[in-house]
């Protein structure tokens, strides 16, 4: 599939600009082909590893059903939004992927992905992580969103002052 390019391309970061974004945030959105033909977009922790983000999830509900009904999707973390009241704006930079999505059904995958999770959110304590893998882990589910295209924005005040 072909990819729009960007309309103003002067905002647009660097794909390694873009990345930096998904390695250093914490949470984003998911957007999925959802019941009824509606989007269903919901927040999530996630962790970024060699071009693919990694999502946990309860083994069903609304975002495993659309996951598995259809596998397109897109993920959007927003770095940076502060509002500059008196001009009406904001200075953002943001980052939208686009891919597809799958359950993680291979089990040394799925445990990799859990200790990247565990460490991303609590570093260091790989003992705390050991035990809320042995109680948790056959009740989550591992969601893989492969990366197939990756654009990245910033507000023109940033670009036009330099300021990021």
């Amino acid at each position: 599939m072909e990819f729009r390019e960007m309309r103003r391309k002067r905002q647009q970061l660097s794909p390694e600009e873009s990345i930096d974004i998904l390695r250093g945030a914490t949470s984003g959105t998911l957007a999925l082909l959802g019941d009824g033909g509606y989007p269903y977009a919901v927040p999530l922790s996630y962790v970024w590893a060699e071009g693919r983000l990694y999502f946990h999830s309860a083994l069903s509900g609304h975002k495993v059903d659309a996951a598995r009904a259809c596998d397109k999707a897109s993920f959007c973390v927003i770095q940076q939004d502060r509002v500059q009241p008196k001009d009406y704006t904001t200075h953002y930079r943001s980052v939208i992927a686009f891919g597809r999505i799958r359950i993680v059904e291979d089990e040394a995958e799925r445990l990799a992905a859990a200790r990247l999770l565990g460490n991303r959110y609590n570093p260091g304590d790989e003992e705390g992580l050991q035990r809320e893998l042995e109680k948790g882990l056959a009740r989550m589910l591992v969601l893989r969103f492969d990366i197939e295209h990756l654009s990245g924005k910033e507000a023109i005040e940033l670009v036009a002052h330099g300021r990021r």
